[in-house]
């Protein structure tokens, strides 16, 4: 297996972030950072795509903790794709990373719920 990967794509609304490979304590620290410096102001969030990570430690789960404390104090929010057969479900699952209306299967139900949100206002 290799470390994480992170691809950045610009949506109407929304950065996703696609991250494959292993999120650990050596790489945990610049993937949040990365997704968060590519993240304009103007962005609704983030949608972080986990479907293809392999592994992911408490690091990576602690910087999933941070991205959303730092997305929230921007005015925007973090979504997170995890399907049911990924093989980091359970650990986010269990360390509560996963937060109610916050999840989805596919990026694109998280597109959608972008969509659905009025921008903040001025």
């Amino acid at each position: 297996m290799s470390l994480a990967d992170v691809q950045i794509t610009l949506a109407q609304h929304a950065v996703v972030a696609r991250v494959t490979g292993e999120v650990d304590m050596s790489n945990a620290e610049e993937m949040g950072a990365t997704v968060i410096g590519a993240t304009p102001t103007d962005a609704q969030g983030v949608v972080l795509d986990l479907s293809d990570v392999d592994y992911m430690d408490s690091a990576g789960i602690y910087v999933i903790y941070g991205m959303r404390s730092s997305l929230q104090a921007r005015g925007q929010a973090l979504i997170l794709v995890i399907p049911p057969r990924s093989p980091v479900h359970d650990a986010l699952r269990l360390s509560g990373a996963e937060h109610p209306g916050e999840v989805t299967e596919a990026v694109e139900d998280a597109l959608r719920a972008f969509d659905r949100v009025d921008p903040p206002s001025p």
